[in-house]
């Protein structure tokens, strides 16, 4: 399947450069089934590259027009992997990134991954067949190895710029990355709450991002240089279908779970983020348990959301635009031939109502 579209989309590409400046309509997609033997299912993802690429724009009712771009615009061209398109964090983060980008001369397209090695392989593979010359990617479950592995070598051996962030995968170690200090996130987080007098912390993290990992031993390595046992039946952890199902449905059976397990003794809780800091409380609340009064909680990211709360989140965030200039200040420079070094971009902290010293 994966080859067919790839295929088509290259076909049609050659229409479009032939008749670079031109807008016009290309065939109906029953008329491309017809004449390459191809399912509409192919035909349409074909369509979604060269969209996503703007060499086509889908006019409702009317069809598939060529934009008048080259397609070989993608020489000055940005391709920027994500997990999500529904995550808080990503407008301004992106908003940042591309500015920064297309004051530089630079386009940029937004493929969404959906935190699946599968269709990170897909985008991929397209990638190889179009003349971007940088790629950033968050990477899909960096928790683990990638099997992706040859396709990123592939494309760095093209002589593509590659630089992922956010996250970064254990069996590409000569890849730079952007990213949060997430260890040190953690550690700070444990610090700041056992200078308030809580002993008893529980935490919840990703298990399937190298965020989540990082977070979670950076909490425990702060108990363990204040002396503090760590309890390791006070740390819960979800995986991104369980976040899906939280973001799609507002299905907080994790959390729900989280609060009678993990909850029964601890005095204060170290979450992922923003989001899942947000509805916690809301499940708190519905045991009764009052925010920081019974228990007291911090979190990553300093989003609107902490602020959304019943009760404002205490929050590790960077200093405004930080994240999303320095991945574009990163990646130019890579295209530039200049060399690269990863960078864990440090946290600082937003006191706010939720938390608290532990009840007496």
């Amino acid at each position: 399947m994966s080859a067919k579209y790839i295929w088509l989309a290259g076909l049609l590409k050659n229409l479009i450069e032939e008749n670079t400046g031109d807008t016009f309509k290309l065939p109906t997609e029953a008329a491309l089934c017809q004449k390459y033997g191809i399912s509409r299912q192919t035909v349409r993802k074909a369509l979604s590259v060269l969209e996503a690429e703007h060499l086509i724009e889908k006019r409702q009712g009317s069809g598939s027009y060529a934009t008048g771009l080259s397609g070989r615009a993608g020489k000055d061209s940005v391709a920027i992997l994500i997990c999500s398109d529904t995550e808080y964090i990503y407008p301004g983060i992106l908003a940042d990134l591309r500015s920064t980008l297309r004051e530089a001369g630079f386009s940029s397209a937004v493929y969404v991954t959906n935190n699946q090695a599968s269709v990170e392989r897909e985008i991929l593979l397209q990638l190889l067949e179009s003349p971007v010359r940088g790629i950033l990617s968050e990477g899909c479950k960096t928790a683990f190895p990638t099997p992706n592995h040859d396709l990123y070598n592939h494309l760095k051996q093209m002589g593509r710029s590659v630089l992922f962030f956010h996250g970064n995968y254990v069996n590409l170690p000569d890849f730079p990355f952007i990213k949060d200090d997430n260890y040190g996130g953690g550690y700070y987080l444990g610090k700041y709450l056992t200078s308030l007098g809580h002993e008893k912390i529980a935490g919840i993290f990703k298990v399937d991002d190298i965020q989540g990992s990082e977070r979670c031993f950076g909490l425990l390595s702060a108990l363990r240089d204040e002396n503090i046992p760590f309890c390791e039946d006070r740390i819960s952890y979800f995986d991104t279908a369980q976040l899906d199902a939280l973001q799609k449905k507002q299905d907080t059976g994790f959390l729900s779970e989280f609060v009678l397990k993990q909850l029964k003794d601890a005095t204060a809780v170290v979450s992922y983020n923003d989001e899942i800091a947000y509805w916690l409380i809301k499940e708190l609340a519905y045991k009764n348990l009052r925010i920081p009064e019974d228990i007291s909680i911090v979190c990553f990211d300093n989003s609107y959301l902490s602020e959304l709360s019943t009760v404002q989140i205490t929050s590790l965030s960077h200093k405004n635009h930080e994240m999303g200039t320095t991945i574009a200040e990163n990646i130019l420079k890579l295209m530039k031939g200049s060399p690269v070094s990863s960078q864990s971009l440090p946290w600082h902290l937003s006191v706010k109502r939720s938390s608290a010293p532990p009840p007496a």
